[in-house]
């Protein structure tokens, strides 16, 4: 009971790029079980299909006024989104392996990371000049 509170109280203060992390690195724990030979065909399609939603998600808030990415980081992960929509019905019916999904993920969540650090890093953060006269 008490656990259930807490996680409960831990995910509302999540940041939203929290959030994007740690759902990047649930589902790709999942890819990378379900990539093993002794997974199951269930295991398999529901991971591909969390996944595919995850993007498909991304995706949807990537095309939104309200996100403040830059056109070019924008237009990279949209072109991502799409190739997961086009690998995916292949590597549901077991044809292909899933490590090119992993991979892809794995990159995103090193991005968020990054991002994070640097957020987070006044040695990155540009400073402001306090006191800087301009003549003209």
């Amino acid at each position: 009971m008490y656990f259930e509170a807490y996680k409960k109280a831990n995910l509302s203060a999540e940041q939203p790029a929290q959030t994007e992390y740690r759902l990047f690195a649930e589902i790709t724990r999942e890819l990378e079980q379900a990539n093993h030979s002794g997974a199951t065909p269930a295991a398999r399609i529901n991971s591909l299909f969390r996944n595919s939603q995850l993007w498909l998600t991304l995706k949807a808030d990537l095309v939104s006024e309200e996100n403040g990415l830059n056109t070019e980081t924008k237009a990279g992960l949209i072109s991502l989104a799409l190739w997961v929509e086009r690998f995916t019905p292949s590597a549901m019916k077991g044809n292909v392996d899933l490590e090119p999904l992993i991979s892809v993920n794995k990159n995103i969540m090193h991005g968020l990371r990054s991002a994070a650090k640097q957020k987070n890093d006044p040695v990155h953060q540009p400073q402001e000049q306090v006191g800087t006269q301009i003549s003209i």
